[in-house]
């Protein structure tokens, strides 16, 4: 049987969108390689030092002496060359020519101001190079679009897997919310890091058109408070708390009690916190990003991503939604757009293009 090498480089960096994809599409994949169903052996390969998976059938191998993209280019390509590699977190090794290699999306190539020049440029020339040799794949139709340009690839050659939410549907800790000093339905949510592309800046300045008292923002991530200030952040209020990051089952109790989750991202290739928001029956206030509008469908209601105006009326609409009617109907749509998207089912899709690789 052919093997598959997947890079678990992913497991020695901090955990946001592209880590959690790649968490979830091997914990997926374990679980298809115990019923059978993938034709190959898979291994994971990963650097000294890191994480480890609670895996029943994919083994796990550590390999080489180095770290970072170097680790990437000699060790786990030394390790994967005479199989075919699955790189699941942006980047792989570029002489290999049997891999398949996800790339979430374009943001370095359309928002170069939001990332350090050493990096757009690393970036810059891995990606093309990558292009010329892998199997592209990406996680939705407007990033298949937006590659396709910037690369360039032929779009109908790009493998499309998308993000799942099923992690985030386990048992809350509903006790969360009062420890954090808040009330059910009192609070909107926000989750991400404190970079300049998810945009809290329009949260903050939407609460604050709200009257004094009447709702807080909870903004959950890795959050500087020396960034306030300085990165066209307004000074966060006596309204706004700041948790830091917080486990899945803390995240599921805060959704289970907001009045609504708001993503005002101004680019993403996909952006998973939505799905997990519905698999929660939490109602979603969104930015206008494609890729965000193409996930939530008719279950969202969008705000233009500087527009904090609109942002604030939306809050106010939920605010006063005293019978609940606004979140029953939003919530039986987002109940459809849920059942489109499953970790199962883009390993599945990951699976065959190895596949297609190997053979």
């Amino acid at each position: 049987m052919p093997t598959v090498h997947i890079n678990g480089r992913f497991l020695t960096q901090p955990v946001s969108g592209v880590q959690r994809y790649a968490q979830e599409i091997v914990t997926a994949l374990d679980t298809l390689a115990g019923e059978g169903a993938l034709g190959a052996d898979y291994e994971l390969l990963t650097p000294p030092g890191a994480r480890t998976l609670d895996l029943a059938h994919i083994s796990t191998r550590v390999i080489g002496t180095r770290a970072g993209h170097l680790w990437d280019q000699v060790d786990y390509a030394k390790a994967a060359r005479h199989g075919t590699a699955l790189c699941l977190a942006m980047t792989g090794p570029v002489l290999l020519r049997r891999q398949v290699v996800v790339i979430h999306d374009a943001a370095v190539q359309r928002h170069p101001e939001h990332f350090s020049k050493a990096y757009v440029l690393a970036h810059s020339v891995l990606d093309r190079l990558l292009a010329r040799r892998a199997v592209v794949a990406t996680v939705s139709e407007f990033s298949r679009r937006e590659l396709a340009e910037v690369l360039p690839v032929a779009e109908k050659d790009i493998v499309v897997a998308p993000n799942g939410a099923e992690h985030l549907s386990i048992a809350p800790d509903t006790g969360v919310v009062e420890r954090l000093g808040l009330t059910p339905n009192g609070y909107f949510l926000t989750l991400g890091n404190l970079t300049r592309n998810k945009n809290l800046a329009v949260a903050l300045r939407a609460l604050a058109r709200l009257a004094p008292g009447s709702a807080k923002l909870v903004a959950v991530g890795r959050m500087d408070r020396s960034v306030f200030g300085s990165a066209g952040l307004p000074e966060p209020g006596p309204d706004v708390l700041l948790p830091g990051r917080l486990d899945d089952a803390e995240v599921a109790g805060l959704m289970r009690g907001a009045r609504a989750l708001i993503f005002p991202s101004i680019y993403e290739g996909f952006g998973i916190p939505p799905l997990e928001a519905f698999v929660n029956d939490c109602p979603v206030l969104a930015s206008t990003a494609p890729a965000v509008r193409e996930v939530c469908g008719p279950a969202a209601d969008y705000f233009e991503p500087h527009d904090d105006a609109t942002l604030a009326r939306l809050m106010q609409m939920l605010l006063d939604d005293a019978d609940g009617a606004i979140r029953r109907d939003r919530l039986t749509k987002a109940r459809e757009r849920v059942a489109r998207y499953t970790w199962r089912g883009s390993a599945r899709i990951l699976a065959d293009a190895c596949a297609k690789v190997s053979a």
